[in-house]
């Protein structure tokens, strides 16, 4: 008998020093609530006891968390329609505060991030939303860490993740970059002929001096086609049989200018005398009529 009622009373014990055993993790802190109210300071990690039916522990996560944010529409400053999503890094540093202070802490932190990212996708252009993230990111933390500090979390680190852009926005962005390209291809190509022209006029100043460095550079030209694998046919001239060619071809064009007048003279002069002498026949053609 008595070892039966030793037995229950045994067995009663053990359940209720399991059930007011607790295990608190490195990385958690506990909350104990007795009769309906917090103990101030939270129990530290290891073996926490509890009296049974009178406490009741509550466990908070002190690592930092990730928090990503769903793509949230909006319209920016310059009324393009983008999708922007995010991510929230933060930690628990006040326990009591954030079990306390909000209902659910994580629900309330992700609700002011989609709040606070529609914000700056609507005070922000799409040139900033592109090239300023660490701006917008710095901005997008004040904004969640406002109303974070007020419930025992602080925000580790916020980023802006991915901006979607409709199709005729990328097809329009994709002429532009490649309008810009195309600019900056023909300014350069332009630079290089000025550049290329300045050298030219240089070098004919210098092979203006020293006629043979014409004929060098005509040579290394025949030396550098020939290497080619090619058909072509490269017949050199000495630049002094150019210029003899080119002053005979004009001697030429001068001499046959006078030889057209002289020709013209000689033949009116001949007409002038057949005529008088065809004057002279006649005239003695019809002096014995006259005679007679």
């Amino acid at each position: 008998m008595w070892i039966e009622i030793l037995s229950a009373i045994g067995i009663v014990g053990a359940v209720g020093l399991a059930a007011s055993v607790r295990i608190v993790r490195q990385y958690e802190r506990g909350l104990v609530f007795r009769f309906g109210r917090v103990l101030r300071a939270p129990t530290e990690p290891g073996i926490r006891l509890l009296v049974p039916g009178v406490d009741r522990m509550t466990k908070v996560n002190m690592q930092i968390v990730t928090l990503p944010v769903p793509g949230q529409d909006g319209i920016t400053r310059d009324n393009v329609t983008v999708r922007v999503d995010a991510v929230v890094y933060f930690k628990v540093v006040d326990p009591v505060q954030a079990i306390v202070g909000v209902e659910n802490y994580r629900f309330a932190m992700l609700q002011v991030a989609q709040a606070s990212l529609r914000r700056i996708i609507g005070e922000s252009s799409l040139d900033d939303l592109l090239s300023n993230r660490q701006r917008l990111n710095e901005g997008l933390e004040l904004m969640i860490d406002s109303p974070a500090l007020g419930w025992g979390i602080h925000i580790d680190r916020v980023e802006i993740k991915d901006v979607a852009l409709p199709e005729t926005m990328k097809r329009a962005m994709s002429r532009q970059a490649e309008a810009e390209r195309e600019r900056r291809g023909r300014v350069i190509a332009a630079e290089g002929e000025l550049q290329a022209s300045e050298k030219l006029a240089e070098a004919a100043e210098r092979m203006a001096d020293t006629p043979a460095a014409l004929q060098l550079r005509l040579l290394e030209t025949v030396v550098e086609v020939a290497a080619e694998k090619n058909s072509t046919l490269v017949l050199p001239f000495p630049v002094e049989l150019l210029q003899f060619l080119d002053s005979k071809s004009t001697g030429n064009r001068g001499h046959g200018a006078d030889v057209p007048q002289q020709a013209r003279t000689e033949r009116d002069a001949s007409g002038r005398n057949d005529g008088a002498d065809g004057e002279l026949d006649r005239t003695d053609n019809r002096s014995p009529e006259r005679t007679t």
